[in-house]
């Protein structure tokens, strides 16, 4: 889908150039039709920026694509000053970021991404939850003025998104008082599948996806701040700097308080391996999702019934 959508976008607008650092994995089938707006700098993550850079400012709408660790680590500097400082629509789309990099190691986890890239002034941060919403938020990512990174994620998925997309709006796929999962990107699929086994248990569980990273979905967070009795934020990146540290600029910003239970990694890379079983090793099923965020409510909210209990 996502190849296909690029392709069609690209013959119709002459402006659009693909670019890769010798990872082809997504566009495979590019090269033949785009001819010369197609280019593979090889394993030069930096000057491919660079090289975008420099057509960004003859008007061309640059489209990278490279491994997300690389892409946003590696070639970090010349992001920030190539296309950043003079806020160029270099598109950076990032290939197999957090837990999707499943086997390979440390190197190559994208786990510090979303923090490093919403740290450079007028960069967008998208994070699509599969191949569907990939596909409606494209022609958003490319019509926008300004850079722009991507975490892909162009897994199949059954789930059905909202069609109406707009930079900077969350999609909110349930409400609920009791909790509300706030994700982004693939861990959408566990989420919901936590959701589920929540609502057995006779909560009323809300569920929204965080696609736009940046610009972040500031008024639907401070009313779910005080519609809902516990926010979790879910995601396969560091605790520092990721959504969970989104929330609570936002919330402090504007003198708002709320209970809040993040769900990240915490100071360490995680296990490489296929990703069912990094998924399970790490605690980030949908299962063990639902049994940690039992076990949270079960204690944080006790004191309040005990004193209920006791004043009676």
């Amino acid at each position: 889908m996502y190849e296909e959508l690029l392709k069609e976008m690209a013959l119709a607008d002459e402006r659009i150039v693909v670019m890769t650092a010798e990872n082809r994995a997504l566009i495979r089938n590019l090269p033949a039709v785009l001819g010369k707006r197609f280019i593979d700098t090889g394993i030069t993550e930096q000057c491919m920026v660079g090289a975008a850079a420099g057509l960004a400012l003859r008007g061309r709408i640059p489209v990278l694509h490279a491994l997300a660790s690389f892409l946003s680590m590696r070639a970090f500097e010349f992001v920030r000053t190539d296309a950043g400082i003079p806020n160029l629509p270099v598109k950076l789309s990032a290939f197999i970021p957090g837990f999707l990099s499943d086997g390979n190691g440390p190197t190559h986890q994208a786990i510090e991404d979303v923090s490093l890239m919403r740290g450079i002034p007028s960069m967008q941060v998208f994070a699509p939850a599969d191949a569907q919403e990939l596909g409606l938020m494209l022609p958003l990512i490319l019509q926008s003025p300004q850079p722009a990174y991507i975490r892909i994620c162009h897994r199949e998925s059954t789930y059905q998104h909202q069609t109406e997309v707009a930079i900077g709006k969350a999609e909110v796929i349930a409400e609920g008082k009791d909790v509300t999962l706030l994700t982004y990107g693939f861990m959408l699929e566990q989420t919901l599948i936590a959701a589920a086994i929540l609502r057995e248990e006779g909560l009323s569980v809300g569920v929204v996806n965080m696609r736009t990273l940046k610009p972040i979905d500031q008024a639907l967070l401070l009313r779910l701040a005080t519609e809902s009795d516990l926010l979790v934020t879910i995601e396969d990146h560091f605790i520092t700097g990721g959504l969970y540290s989104i929330v609570a600029e936002v919330l402090l910003k504007h003198q708002q308080t709320a209970k809040v239970l993040p769900i990240a990694l915490e100071e360490k890379w995680f296990k490489p391996a296929r990703l069912p079983e990094v998924l399970a090793y790490e605690g980030f099923t949908g299962k063990q999702m639902a049994e940690k965020i039992l076990g949270y409510t079960t204690q944080a909210f006790q004191p309040a019934i005990e004193q209920t209990a006791f004043a009676e």
